[in-house]
């Protein structure tokens, strides 16, 4: 194995009990195909698995990848019980945002000796520690018990700040060893992670949200159309809104695809079923931007294939 230093180094994360999977070579992206263009080769054979749900502890599987290629190591950090902190530099150019500016900070290491300074806290410096190509460095910590963190980006929402972001469920990092535009990421502190600082995690839980409305589709009460279309699309977007997490983005690929074929016939107008889904796949927890690229795609390729009058 000396002679594969990727492969050296992903079975040591996965030794450690970390769950990971391929990036493409010199990349930060998953090698493995999106919810839009999933193959169905058999991989995904109960719905489309993403990085998350397909990262790996098995070794004979990170073998058999890591012999293919020149792959990075990408680190699923929820499945892997970990929230790592990741300290940035400033892109060129840019400018220190006004809460900042009395601070003196230049970085995102400066960013949270800041707040270690406000909490009256040490700063969290022994624990796994990589340094990144760009100057900046990955903090791991093992996640708290019983309180779901997701990911955050600078001081947005629960976000620690300016320069910082966090990985955690739903998220995840490019490991040590790997090599980004030929540049490494390596291990400065080799020892096991530690406890997520009890005040960091209080900073991270985001505030409760008031419970949802349950979803329901707006039932027609007027026109023509054949009753078994108003229950194809109170049934497809009862589907999306109930999606859990790992299945959402292709149950919301596959109901866009199914009530396309209405589209086309023109039984439903394309508004309408773009604007139930999107109440729908909010309901489940996408995001705007997700729900629309996807919705736009499935209907796309679903009117494509299904021309007028082929909808029964």
């Amino acid at each position: 194995m000396t002679g594969n230093p990727l492969l050296t180094a992903a079975l040591d994360a996965v030794e450690r009990g970390w769950h990971v999977f391929p990036l493409l070579p010199r990349s930060k992206r998953p090698a493995l195909h999106s919810s839009t263009n999933c193959p169905r080769t058999g991989a995904c054979t109960t719905g489309h698995q993403g990085w998350e749900q397909r990262a790996t502890l098995d070794p004979d599987t990170v073998r058999r990848t890591w012999s293919h290629g020149p792959y990075g190591i990408g680190l699923a950090t929820g499945p892997s019980g970990l929230v790592v902190i990741d300290l940035d530099t400033p892109k060129p150019g840019a400018t220190v945002p006004p809460e900042w500016e009395d601070q003196r900070v230049t970085d995102g290491y400066d960013v949270l000796a800041v707040l270690c300074e406000r909490n009256r806290r040490p700063f969290p410096s022994d624990t796994y520690t990589v340094a990144t190509p760009n100057g900046g460095h990955h903090l791991y910590f093992t996640a708290p018990a019983g309180i779901a963190l997701r990911n955050t980006a600078g001081g947005a929402g629960s976000g620690l700040g300016w320069l910082i972001d966090t990985r955690a469920g739903g998220g995840y990092v490019v490991a040590a060893g790997s090599n980004v535009a030929d540049r490494r990421y390596d291990v400065v502190l080799d020892t096991d992670p530690a406890p997520l600082p009890d005040w960091i995690a209080r900073l991270l839980t985001p505030s409760p949200r008031p419970a949802a409305p349950i979803f329901r589709p707006a039932r027609r009460t007027t026109g023509t159309r054949p009753a078994y279309v108003d229950a194809a699309l109170r049934n497809e977007t009862a589907n999306v809104a109930n999606a859990t997490e790992g299945a959402r983005n292709w149950t919301l690929t596959r109901a866009a695809r199914a009530l396309g074929r209405f589209v086309a016939s023109g039984k439903l107008s394309r508004a309408e079923v773009e604007n139930a889904l999107k109440g729908a796949a909010e309901q489940a927890g996408l995001t705007v931007r997700e729900a629309d690229a996807t919705i736009t795609n499935a209907l796309d390729w679903s009117i494509a294939h299904n021309p007028a009058g082929d909808a029964a």
